[in-house]
């Protein structure tokens, strides 16, 4: 939801953007944010997911679905370099590589004359947590990206400028999480050490 805002909020402001939602799965997002035909909006996935979002979703003006893996470089020729971008990789990063991520970051905004990405990302401690966690290892996935210090990423790619830092007790409808999840994260908001371990990190270039 506080992503959604942020979207919402950015596309307000430039009602002409270029919105990229990187690895989004079988997300619904632009057709939540309804945004007007003048914006155009890409979704990015695997191959198969995109021919699995074709058969679920309707076709809609100024939308388009890219089958490609993120860390391809080709699939950025796709997309007009013309206008300002919104950006958003929910999910995502921490299952690249430093190296990947760094990579992508700085074609993105190498790609477009300016504009603003989020995404979530863990702390080296949520990384470590997050490998013991049984859903993740069930698929086979692995954690390989972290970030404490938000602002480290403005060292690769030095166009980046942090705007936002929210940890889950401050980000938009935290009050829907069930009251257990909420009195965890009170819980460990008490250690410097815990607070920072998952957040949403919003950008501008």
């Amino acid at each position: 939801m506080q992503l959604d805002r942020w979207t919402a909020e950015f596309l307000a402001e430039h009602t002409d953007a270029t919105v990229l939602q990187l690895g989004g799965g079988l997300d619904s997002r632009v057709y939540w944010i309804d945004p007007p035909p003048s914006v155009r909006w890409f979704d990015v996935d695997y191959p198969d997911v995109v021919e699995l979002r074709q058969e679920l979703y309707p076709e809609r003006a100024g939308y388009r679905m890219i089958g490609s893996s993120v860390t391809d470089p080709g699939w950025l020729d796709e997309v007009p370099g013309d206008r300002p971008a919104w950006i958003v990789a929910e999910g995502l990063t921490y299952y690249l590589s430093e190296s990947e991520v760094k990579t992508l970051l700085n074609r993105l905004t190498d790609h477009f004359p300016s504009g603003q990405m989020a995404f979530d990302a863990v702390s080296r401690l949520g990384a470590r947590l997050a490998k013991t966690n049984v859903k993740i290892q069930t698929t086979g996935a692995t954690i390989d990206w972290w970030i404490d210090d938000p602002r480290d990423i403005q060292r690769p790619d030095p166009k980046l400028e942090l705007v936002t830092e929210l940890r889950p007790l401050e980000a938009h409808r935290h009050d829907r999480l069930p009251g257990s999840f909420r009195a965890l994260l009170r819980v460990l908001d008490l250690f410097p050490g815990l607070r920072r371990l998952n957040r949403l990190l919003r950008y501008r270039f």
